[in-house]
């Protein structure tokens, strides 16, 4: 079933062909575990203040406005309406420009992904006859679509049943990389070195499979939540990586291969049940009313939600 607030609808056309349809944002990240900032003395919330960065005064929202700094603390003023007059006017519609190939699109220039259906059963047939023209030819639309008052290039693809709809970067946002790799000297590997690599690549290739990957940082931050809540003391000491052995090239990539192989023989672990949440221990200790039930949650809707 659908999300129930799509987070735009609109229209897909295709030269004279169009049908309703609805956009769902593809990522979240608000199964994280976000804080507060708070007064460290009473652990109330704090709420911020906007100040005058000359006259130190503070800022009530009514006289909040924005400006674009040429120089320093030299501001050229803009007023919503100045902008709203330069916004692309929304047609609220998605019109398909070209087909180009899937290979040619650089990764660089991928921003965010949205899930496209239909809206209602008006336009289903139209919105299938869209999506099955591009299914199997590895080609994708690229049309235009105003978000946030913002014309943004769309890229659309067949997804099982919908569409999986991803804006572009437009040229200025996305860096050359000659800027970065300009430096890097030009080597010729030793084909030794280029064998056992290769060999290590292949010992590690597998299929995609985004259930594997942990966020060990968030998995490490709610078990010290629900340390705290039940009053255990957590350490504050950073834990520090131990120091290796410098090894040349060779040897490194031969102990590699070791590893791999000494690996590959040990007892496979347990396999997690699909859904399953990373934390499912409870908290020793009495629990106060609500206390860490986002936490808790957070971890069981993004089990949940990968697939």
């Amino acid at each position: 079933m659908a999300p129930a607030r799509p987070y735009w609808k609109g229209y897909l056309k295709l030269s004279l062909v169009s049908c309703p349809i609805c956009l769902y944002s593809g990522r979240s990240s608000t199964e994280r575990v976000s804080f507060r900032q708070i007064n460290t003395k009473t652990g109330n919330r704090l709420r911020q203040q906007l100040v005058d960065e000359i006259t130190r005064e503070v800022v009530e929202g009514e006289d909040k406005g924005r400006g674009y700094e040429f120089s320093k603390n030299t501001c050229i003023p803009v007023d919503d309406a100045e902008l709203d007059a330069l916004a692309v006017e929304s047609t609220h519609t998605i019109d398909i420009d070209s087909f180009v190939p899937h290979e040619q699109i650089d990764k660089r220039y991928l921003d965010s992904p949205y899930y496209v259906t239909p809206n209602g059963h008006i336009g289903q047939e139209a919105f299938a006859v869209i999506r099955e023209a591009m299914r199997g030819k590895d080609m994708v639309a690229l049309g235009r679509v105003v978000l946030s008052k913002r014309e943004r290039v769309i890229m659309l693809e067949p997804s099982d049943k919908g569409l999986i709809g991803t804006t572009l970067h437009y040229p200025y946002e996305v860096r050359h990389a000659k800027e970065y790799f300009a430096d890097i000297p030009d080597l010729t590997v030793e084909p030794e070195m280029l064998k056992l690599a290769e060999h290590i690549l292949q010992s590690k290739a597998t299929d995609f499979d985004p259930s594997r990957f942990v966020d060990q940082y968030e998995e490490a931050v709610v078990e010290m939540l629900k340390k705290k809540q039940a009053g255990i003391v957590v350490s504050r000491e950073r834990a520090v990586p131990r120091p290796q052995n410098v090894l040349n090239i060779i040897d490194a990539l031969r102990q590699s291969i070791a590893q791999e192989k000494a690996a590959s023989a040990s007892p496979k672990p347990h396999k997690r049940i699909n859904g399953q949440g990373e934390i499912l221990l409870s908290i020793p200790g009495k629990k106060s009313k609500g206390a860490l039930q986002k936490p808790a949650n957070q971890l069981n809707a993004r089990s949940k939600n990968v697939g």
